[in-house]
């Protein structure tokens, strides 16, 4: 097990623990989610397998817990039977532990999660006609403190682990029903023969969630790695988006080392305002932040940077700003999409969201330039899933609370 180190994340005056790519259990087993094939391989010669023997299990391993989801050793069917013991003395497939599971009137579906040292942290599923996508969390609490967002009023607790990160995505697949189904033979066992993926409900994923993953990046690339990789969760690099506020130096590693698409907070066109608001742009400004995308990686017309703006009345949603936007969009030639995003009020927000008029004429502006810019429509307010709202329940209900809802669900 590698050890605990520590690193000063930029707004944070102490140094918080880095994540480590295996969590230490109580019943001293090592838990494999998250971890790639030479990791597999290398605990497995650790365990006592020669090395040869190791290769080989470790790919099996792979397809089983990335491919099929399955988190039993018992059902790993080309397994030897013998081997099978061996692997669940030592080791554990997990997954987050449920805390609580919401489902809103209009479809979409959140998860507050819990890690295996007592920190909870979010994900949602937001379900529309052509696709659905999943809402992924980086770290439990953020520290970026946008003044506009729910999640930045949370303290940093600490940096989420790949296997925490892909597990988000596991748990939903199996939530969704979503993993291959094989035949049964003779004897009852799943067979490797003729299985197949039914029509899948979970099409892309965007890293939204809690946390600013550039502050994470080594854990999401490895977690984004295990769900692009063709032999496991199979999901296109296309269909993944990541979310930054604008931690500009590592913009460019994030398209060179993980190459999904990119999505920037942008959400003011001026100093002023952007500092307020979003307050990394007092150390990465405007300027610097769209030089950033103009040269991220594969950023092209068939794969635009879309720039998130969330609606804050009398606060950035004047004409004069919209003209402004589309003169710095012009002005770095970016092949842009805007997002705009109503804003969703929580208690104790000072903003409030513009009125759909004016959100209208600012999107007219913006098309009118030929930019993108269509109105987000806001999803699963009413289990506080929307943009900008997630905070974990812990923080909002007592345990007791959650507890005697649980209780009464089971009832009824």
């Amino acid at each position: 097990m590698t050890d605990t180190t520590l690193m000063t994340i930029p707004g944070q005056v102490d140094p918080v623990p880095t994540s480590r790519d295996i969590t230490p259990r109580a019943d001293g087993r090592i838990d494999l989610l998250g971890l790639p094939r030479p990791r597999l391989r290398a605990l497995l010669e650790d365990a006592g397998l020669d090395p040869k023997q190791a290769k080989l299990r470790a790919k099996q391993l792979f397809h089983w817990l990335y491919h099929r989801g399955i988190t039993d050793f018992a059902k790993m069917t080309d397994i030897a039977k013998a081997m099978r013991p061996w692997l669940t003395e030592r080791f554990v497939i997990g997954r987050p532990q449920i805390v609580e599971a919401q489902h809103s009137s209009d479809g979409t579906r959140k998860w507050l999660l819990q890690t295996s040292d007592g920190h909870e942290f979010e994900m949602v599923f937001i379900p529309d006609a052509d696709r659905g996508t999943l809402c992924v969390s980086s770290q439990v609490g953020c520290t970026l403190n946008c003044t506009f967002c729910h999640t930045g009023t949370m303290r940093l607790v600490r940096n989420l682990t790949p296997g925490e990160i892909v597990g988000q995505v596991m748990l939903a697949r199996d939530a969704l029903g979503e993993w291959p189904k094989g035949k049964m033979d003779f004897a009852g066992e799943e067979t490797e023969a003729d299985y197949r993926a039914d029509g899948r409900l979970l099409t892309n994923i965007v890293m939204m969630g809690m946390g600013e993953p550039l502050y994470n990046f080594d854990n999401v690339r490895d977690a984004l790695q295990l769900v692009m990789d063709g032999e496991g969760l199979a999901l296109s690099k296309r269909r993944i988006t990541l979310s930054t506020s604008g931690v500009v130096p590592m913009m460019a590693r994030c398209g060179e080392e993980i190459g999904v698409n990119l999505a920037v907070s942008l959400h003011a066109v001026t100093k002023e305002v952007r500092d307020e608001i979003v307050p990394i742009n007092r150390k990465y400004g405007i300027e610097e932040l769209l030089q950033a995308c103009a040269d991220y990686p594969s950023a092209n017309n068939a794969r635009r940077i879309t720039f998130e703006y969330v609606m804050l009345k009398d606060k950035n949603d004047s004409d004069a700003d919209a003209h402004e936007l589309v003169r710095l969009l012009r002005e770095y030639d970016l092949p842009a999409k805007v997002n705009l995003i109503p804003f969703n009020p929580w208690p104790g927000s000072a903003y409030e969201c513009s009125t759909p008029e004016r959100i209208r004429s600012f999107s007219s502006i913006v098309f009118d330039a030929g930019i993108s810019a269509p109105v987000r429509t806001p999803r699963g307010r009413d289990i506080d899933a929307a943009c900008g709202q997630l905070k974990t329940s812990a923080q909002k209900k007592s345990r007791a609370q959650r507890d005697r809802e649980a209780a009464e669900a089971a009832v009824a």
